[in-house]
């Protein structure tokens, strides 16, 4: 919901401060415990999702059975939903996913160090999506803050069809390693945080990727002007590295006739209203 990117290591990775929500119905991954370590794939996504092998399901899976010798893994099928490059986090959530179903089957807590490391060991990302509820990161998504129990936000995605590389975008940005930006000083969030408040706080917020990734992808910022425009709309912003930009509506009402203006005008576009939180 807010991307500010505060520097970068000396090491090349760039460091963030992100108020990181979530939403229902994405991706669905499921696992038959007891078969050997496999991944198959179906859905709208999953011709664009690559090589099995390289999955993030498998590489969290297998960075879980390093930690956890002998430990029971099993057959994973994954369903496909969301766009891929897309800006949504939906490799790494499916990563957290797995980290969840193994530790369930395991009987290992989400808070054991061993999963935990296995998130990390994964991608920078995945940490953040284990509880699945928002809260800050920060740093290259190793400084998680608490759980912050966000109301429940009304929330359209689109994605126009065009995938953006995160590693061309921050290209783009040229923060020289061991460079700070001075991009910080997110606004102040709490748990129990009225929604009212929450939108106030968020537009003081920003996506610092945004401009970057509008050059890779001028439909970007189109879509983030029609999405300002619609009725209801309360905030308007680029997901993550993008494409995918997001809009907060006053009600289900407004964003649901948001969703059926874009389709009429762009029929190829996936959309997805949902309750991010």
């Amino acid at each position: 919901m807010t991307l500010h990117v505060t520097g970068r290591r000396a090491d090349g990775w760039h460091t963030l401060e992100s108020l990181v929500a979530f939403s229902r119905g994405g991706d669905t991954l499921s696992l038959t415990e007891g078969e050997p370590l496999s991944l198959s794939v179906e859905g709208r996504g999953a011709a664009a999702s690559g090589n099995i092998e390289d999955n993030l399901v498998l590489r969290a899976a297998r960075h879980f059975a390093q930690r956890y010798p002998g430990a029971r893994l099993g057959s994973f099928h994954l369903v496909k939903r969301l766009p891929v490059a897309a800006g949504l986090g939906g490799g790494s959530s499916d990563a957290a996913a797995a980290l969840r179903l193994l530790a369930c089957a395991n009987a290992i807590s989400l808070g054991d160090v061993g999963v935990i490391d296995a998130a990390r060991a994964t991608g920078a990302d995945v940490p953040v999506c284990l509880m699945g509820r928002g809260r800050m990161m920060r740093g290259v998504g190793d400084e998680l803050g608490p759980l912050l129990a966000l109301p429940p936000l009304i929330g359209l995605l689109v994605n126009p069809g065009e995938a953006v590389a995160t590693k061309e975008v921050f290209s783009l940005m040229k923060i020289a390693p061991g460079a700070a930006t001075g991009f910080g000083g997110h606004p102040k969030l709490y748990p129990g945080i009225p929604a009212d408040a929450l939108i106030a706080a968020l537009r003081k917020g920003r996506n610092d990727m945004e401009a970057a990734a509008c050059l890779l992808a001028p439909v970007i910022g189109d879509l983030l002007a029609v999405l300002s425009a619609a009725p209801g709309c309360r905030l308007a912003r680029m997901s993550g590295s993008g494409a995918t930009c997001f809009a907060l509506f006053k009600d289900c009402r407004s964003a649901a006739r948001a969703k059926k203006a874009i389709l009429r005008a762009h029929p190829f576009w996936w959309t997805k209203t949902c309750a991010l939180n």
